[in-house]
């Protein structure tokens, strides 16, 4: 096992979770909107500090490399390199998806786990109007589809219906419940996306030795970037 700098931007949410063997050693979150430019590097140094931990002490730097918002997961994965490159340390990517997905289940009660154990959990991030990054996966957290960006209408997912409950979570499941309506859709509010969700796809990313090339790698956009021009722009 090893001592993980686990780092998650890809929405609202920043927040920075520093993982041992056992666990969670400490913690770090900002949830007032999107400051990550200005609270990441704060909060990577306050952990460190807090823990006594010298960042060459580091074994492995873990970002969860999207999809989500491009300006939130370039901050993330462009902090996380420079950590790499200055500590000489590996990178590792988890799926911001699948960690939503194990984030889920470790808050469901023991009894809820058998209710659900033949449902899919479907974590939506929201990618503007009714459009979500979506995925579907089972009670362990392992994928049952591709991550997909998916315009979300009355009938989405009503082959899925006909077999199974599928439970909606995520900033992106809100606006979700007005349009599919269905008794078998489960929807349940207030889920973040967070640093603490990622450490089990981490460490066993680096037990693995599941490295990404520092130099390379990119998030995992899905969707291209689409610059906007402010409506009341003043020349």
């Amino acid at each position: 096992m090893a001592l993980i700098l686990n780092i998650e931007t890809s929405t609202e949410i920043c927040s920075v979770a520093l993982s041992n063997e056992h666990g969670l050693v400490d913690f770090r979150e900002n949830t007032e909107g999107m400051l990550h430019a200005s609270l990441l590097t704060v909060f990577v140094e306050d952990i460190l500090k807090k823990n006594n931990v010298l960042p060459k002490q580091l074994d492995a730097i873990a970002v969860s490399a999207g999809p989500g918002s491009y300006t939130g997961l370039r901050i993330g994965v462009s902090a996380s390199k420079g950590l790499c490159y200055g500590i000489n340390k590996p990178l590792i990517s988890v799926s911001t998806m699948q960690s939503m997905a194990y984030g889920f289940i470790n808050q469901l009660p023991e009894n809820k786990r058998d209710e659900y154990s033949q449902a899919w959990l479907c974590p939506m991030i929201d990618a503007r109007r009714l459009e979500v990054y979506t995925a579907f996966f089972d009670i362990k957290g392992e994928f049952q589809s591709e991550v997909t960006a998916t315009i979300i209408d009355e009938t989405s997912y009503n082959q899925i219906f006909k077999t199974r409950k599928v439970i909606f979570f995520g900033n992106g499941s809100d606006k979700c419940k007005e349009i599919i309506k269905n008794e078998d859709a489960l929807f349940v509010s207030g889920f973040t996306s967070s640093a603490r969700d990622m450490i089990k796809l981490s460490q066993q990313n680096y037990d693995d030795q599941n490295f990404k090339d520092v130099a390379y790698f990119e998030p995992y956009y899905l969707k291209e970037f689409v610059a906007t021009t402010p409506k009341n722009k003043v020349l």
